[in-house]
């Protein structure tokens, strides 16, 4: 024992006390919900998003005159299907901008109460003979604020899942999320094909085209019911931001405009090659099987069954292999096999006129290299974007790219000049694979950004 100056005793130093256990990562239960949040959310939007194409295809005249010719009713289909595209940009910026001010929870809330009831009322519209113009406007009026309420759906919710999802497996998660996509135009496909068998659809007075289309709307608007209720009890905001505290600046659009102008050009070049490409596939290939290939309805419906359900078990595959080799890799390698692969399925399958069993298996083909770049989508766009902005440039960036491609038609007409009318697809789809590798070149490599530090710097 010494006695120091002063007359203190100083005893020897204690053993220091043992640092605490690092602290646990994301709580496993909450991360859970939310990714499986983000799938349910994620499969909701799409089973919306594709009912036009498919449920209302067999049921359109019973919102048209009678007098429609082929071509303006082909028309006024694009229109309800173009409609939604167009409003999704518009509802990712405004809930973007909420998500990252306010936070990911409630604004998806929000979200999912609006297209939910919106789908509702669209099941509820009254045909031709009753309002006459009025049904087609009120129905492309509809979809439009549909796809408002969408855009900021998927804004909220897949970047909330992604940051709830440990590093090394983002990517699988990311796919299983979008595999939702393809899996939900094959839930409607059934579901039609089995409505058409019990109420088939012959002329505006059938069953089927006066009521039996609102079944499918009913569903889309239970399962938005049941995702709100999903997110209101279990689904959580993300690690180090809480339930109430702002998640960024307050003008998260305008930090992606003046901050990361370059980022949102390489994900707009490679999203519109992505959504080119997905309209190829979903919805000028139903058109081109019957008007091309002499397909009947029946066929149609489960050719493009097949062809989704093969998407959809190949996302998995595709994220797990970004996750190996990296996004930026998988990009440059997938927009190949769109133009090749893809553009070569699909001249094929229109070839093969009356003949079934290789539409089938060309469909196969179809399904794996057209729409395989959604399967690591979700991870790679809220990699490329900071938390502060995270939502706002996930939402813009996947929806923005929409605008282009949503003229399909018209680049199909153009084209039609210059190649035969049913190969005009297949020429897009070369495009749309030339768009995504040069959108994965322009990027960097993004698998390893760590979504937790990235949070941690923006709440300080």
């Amino acid at each position: 024992m010494v006695k120091p100056v002063g007359g203190e005793s100083m005893t020897s130093t204690a053993p220091a006390a043992p640092e605490p256990p690092p602290s646990p990562g994301p709580d496993l239960d909450k991360a859970k919900a939310a990714i499986r949040g983000g799938t349910l959310a994620y499969f909701v939007d799409q089973f919306d998003i594709y009912l036009p194409i498919v449920v209302l295809a067999p049921a359109m005249a019973y919102f048209e005159p009678t007098t429609t010719s082929a071509s303006t009713a082909a028309l006024i289909s694009s229109l309800v299907f173009v409609s939604t595209l167009l409003a999704r940009p518009l509802g990712a910026v405004i809930f973007g901008h909420f998500a990252d001010t306010v936070g990911r929870k409630r604004t998806t809330l929000v979200a999912v109460a609006g297209f939910g009831a919106t789908t509702l009322l669209t099941a509820c519209l009254p045909g031709h003979e009753t309002i006459g113009g009025w049904s087609v406007g009120l129905l492309i009026a509809l979809r439009f604020v549909d796809g408002i309420f969408l855009g900021g759906e998927y804004t909220t919710a897949v970047p909330l899942a992604m940051e709830w999802s440990p590093k090394e497996k983002r990517g699988l998660y990311a796919s299983i999320i979008t595999s939702t996509s393809p899996g939900a135009y094959v839930a409607i496909a059934a579901l039609t094909l089995l409505l058409l068998q019990v109420i088939p659809s012959h002329g505006p007075h059938s069953a089927y085209q006066q009521w039996g289309w609102r079944i499918p709307f009913v569903i889309g608007a239970l399962l938005a019911a049941g995702l709100y209720l999903y997110y209101r009890k279990q689904v959580h905001e993300p690690p180090a931001t809480g339930a109430s505290a702002p998640t960024g600046s307050k003008a998260p659009f305008l930090q992606l405009l003046l901050r990361h102008p370059k980022a949102l050009v390489q994900v707009f070049v490679l999203m519109t090659g992505a959504w080119l490409a997905t309209n190829m596939e979903a919805a000028a290939t139903p058109a081109q099987l019957a008007s091309h290939v002499h397909l009947d309805s029946t066929q149609v419906t489960l050719t493009m069954l097949v062809v989704n359900a093969t998407a959809a078990v190949s996302y998995p595959f595709y994220g797990v292999l970004s996750q190996r080799i990296g996004r930026r890799p998988f990009y440059i390698g997938y927009g190949i096999a769109v133009a090749v692969g893809g553009g070569g399925a699909y001249t094929l399958m229109t070839a093969s006129e009356h003949s079934f069993g290789p539409v089938l298996g060309y469909g196969v083909a179809l399904g794996l290299f057209t729409i395989g770049a959604y399967g690591p989508i979700a991870a790679y766009l809220t990699e490329r974007f900071p938390s502060e902005i995270r939502s706002t440039g996930y939402g813009v960036g996947y929806s923005l790219a929409l605008i282009a491609p949503a003229f399909y038609v018209f680049y199909q007409r153009q084209l039609a000049h210059v190649v035969p009318a049913h190969l005009s697809p297949a020429v897009l789809l070369v495009i749309a694979g030339a768009l995504i590798t040069l959108g994965g070149a322009l990027g960097p490599e993004t698998k390893d950004v760590d979504m937790g530090a990235d949070r941690a710097a923006a709440h300080g």
